[in-house]
């Protein structure tokens, strides 16, 4: 399964954006410089996380984004389904039933194998996603990231931020 670069986008700038005091934000544009990434690629992203309720954008100015909720109410299945959409990534087209000499559905009394084989695993890959927070990714980053990531961040949001 390949899920599409803005996820990644998403996550860190979720991550990020869990780490700022009470009223502060961080404009789109600092968090695309920190990333590496174009401003109007990574906008449409925070637009969707802000659409699913993750994130909340603040206008005008001296506005940006800013968690709306709390890390330990998130988890990485909310970011994911906010960029990616609630589909399954595997959706049968039920393909056994095309092709030369067709028979009729009544050939076909059992739904397909392989699709309920691929929508075990999608519920599996998603249960995964649920019980991770984002509270979680925080803490295991704090303890085992070299200071030195640490330190480049803080300073990032340090001098972004906006009140």
């Amino acid at each position: 399964m390949k899920l599409g670069d803005g996820v990644e986008a998403a996550i860190h700038c979720v991550t990020a954006l869990a780490t700022l005091d009470e009223g502060r934000v961080l404009p789109a544009a600092a968090m695309a410089e920190f990333h590496g990434l174009s401003t109007s690629y990574l906008l449409k992203h925070l637009k969707a996380l802000t659409k699913a309720g993750i994130l909340a954008s603040v206008p005008g100015p001296t506005g940006g984004y800013k968690l709306a909720k709390a890390p330990e109410d998130l988890t990485l299945l909310d970011v994911v389904l906010a960029v990616e959409g609630p589909e399954p990534a595997f959706r049968c087209k039920e393909i056994r039933r095309k092709g030369p000499n067709p028979l009729p559905d009544d050939a076909f009394p059992k739904p397909c194998g392989i699709n309920a084989a691929m929508l075990k695993a999608e519920q599996a890959y998603r249960k995964a996603l649920r019980e991770t927070l984002i509270s979680d990714l925080i803490h295991n980053h704090n303890q085992t990231s070299d200071p030195r990531v640490h330190a480049r961040g803080c300073a990032f949001v340090q001098q972004h931020i906006r009140p």
